[in-house]
């Protein structure tokens, strides 16, 4: 059973950057496309980037030219950089594969505020 961890989350200014990291415990390597999801207060769960194992990505039009999804496969690790951070960015973030088909973690949280 593949376990998946979260980190980077923090409380950031408007305009500023972070980036996510998930280590996916288990057969990694094999899952064909994951992609980062968030879920902010009252609304359901949206993903917002995927990445295949070849390393084409899509991006929700609300973050693309912003957030950049990448993934090292030897180290079965999905990365977020995430840049010109909004408000409206606040959320837990998750990552999972696209479609979900794991367990999910506990997210990392991103707080952007003033």
């Amino acid at each position: 059973q593949v376990q998946l961890v979260e980190s980077g989350g923090g409380l950031v200014q408007p305009g500023g950057s972070l980036r996510l990291s998930c280590v996916a415990s288990g057969r990694g390597s094999s899952i064909p496309a994951m992609g980062w999801y968030r879920q902010a207060p009252g609304k359901q769960r949206e993903l917002v980037a995927r990445i295949t194992r070849g390393g084409s990505t899509n991006y929700a039009d609300s973050v693309k030219g912003r957030f950049t999804i990448s993934r090292d496969t030897a180290k079965n690790t999905v990365y977020l950089q995430m840049n010109s951070l909004k408000p409206e960015d606040t959320a837990v973030y998750y990552c999972n594969a696209d479609p979900p088909m794991f367990l999910w973690g506990q997210g990392t949280q991103v707080t952007v505020s003033s």
